[in-house]
């Protein structure tokens, strides 16, 4: 996305012609969502097609009087992921794209650099991959395996890099942007020092940008061969979950059965039970390795304008970090019976 936001360009003055082409036209919307989606997102969102680019319009004036300098990019296509993401409501619209650029620029250990071919070691690992198929609701599985990180190789924030590229990439198409997405976490051969790198600080974070820091609809996460040491982590999630997002956790066990009440086998590899075949982590990793020159023009170099601060947008704080790091030497002990 631009680093300049359409709110701070300026009319040329008259008589300089030449630099009223110096501003680019912005890029006309055009729906390519199918009939059957349209109706979908007018009954779950609320988006009326003939009120589409007045919603739209609606939010970029927010956000050109409220937050001037806040540098997001204003197209039609990238506001209506925020609009949809929050029902059309154009409060809870600005919060989120707010929150958005907050959340990348408070933590940069994550969000520097943030390109496919700076990961290209964690989707080589299978730690995050995106199965082929899409589920009869018509939405993409997002398949994690912690199992296959090693710590020593790299920090846990490397997965989370990962995982937020997949979403940018998945959330670019209108039909996922309407169906969601749903998750899928193998935590088979997860031991207590992995677990350990997933402390309560991080966790806030993750869960911040995943309820309101990010335009995507996550409709289910669905673990399966969680450990006893699951406990222990989902007891460090839990309190930062929204009740709308928490009763969405479905714990599987090792039963595969159960598993695939909520995805079915067709589109499931052999891993899982399914009967697609074998778990193919190339496909993805290629695709998204690909959009390369897209992720450095729209995503890496979103840089905070020099007048304001990322406290004018959403405090955070070292307070909440402190609560986090309290919060820690709490949840470890619980961690270690629970294994």
């Amino acid at each position: 996305m631009s680093g300049e936001s359409d709110c701070t360009r300026t009319s040329p003055s008259a008589g300089s012609p030449s630099d009223n082409e110096l501003l680019p036209d912005r890029p006309k919307y055009v729906c390519s969502l199918s009939p059957d989606l349209v109706t979908k997102a007018r009954e779950e969102l609320q988006e009326k097609p003939e009120w589409r680019l007045r919603d739209v319009q609606a939010l970029r004036d927010m956000v050109c009087k409220d937050y001037p300098s806040l540098g997001t990019c204003l197209d039609d296509a990238f506001l209506l992921r925020f609009l949809r993401a929050r029902k059309f409501d154009y409060d809870r619209a600005l919060q989120l794209l707010v929150n958005y650029h907050t959340c990348r620029r408070t933590w940069p250990e994550v969000f520097s650099n943030l390109k496919p071919s700076a990961i290209k070691p964690v989707l080589e690992s299978g730690f995050v991959t995106v199965l082929p198929h899409r589920d009869p609701q018509g939405r993409h599985v997002v398949c994690i395996r912690p199992d296959r990180w090693t710590p020593s190789n790299y920090p846990i924030t490397e997965n989370i890099r990962a995982i937020y590229l997949t979403l940018e990439k998945l959330i670019q198409s209108e039909e996922t942007q309407v169906n969601g997405i749903v998750i899928l976490a193998d935590y088979k051969g997860v031991s207590l020092s992995k677990a350990s790198h997933f402390g309560p600080f991080v966790a806030k974070k993750v869960i911040g940008i995943l309820q309101d820091g990010f335009p995507i609809r996550i409709k289910a996460v669905n673990i399966i061969n969680e450990p006893r040491i699951f406990k222990g982590i989902f007891a460090i999630i839990k309190p930062f979950l929204k009740e709308k997002i928490a009763n969405r956790f479905f714990l599987h066990g090792c039963d595969l059965n159960s598993l695939h009440q909520n995805i079915p086998p067709v589109i499931l590899p052999e891993e899982y039970g399914g009967t697609a075949g074998k778990l193919d982590i190339s496909a993805w990793n290629e695709l998204l390795l690909a959009s390369e020159e897209d992720f450095l023009h729209d995503f890496s170099e979103l840089v905070l304008p020099c007048d304001s601060s990322p406290h004018d947008l959403l405090v955070s704080g070292d307070a909440d970090e402190k609560q986090c790091d309290d919060s820690l030497r709490g949840m470890k002990p619980q961690l270690y019976y629970c294994y």
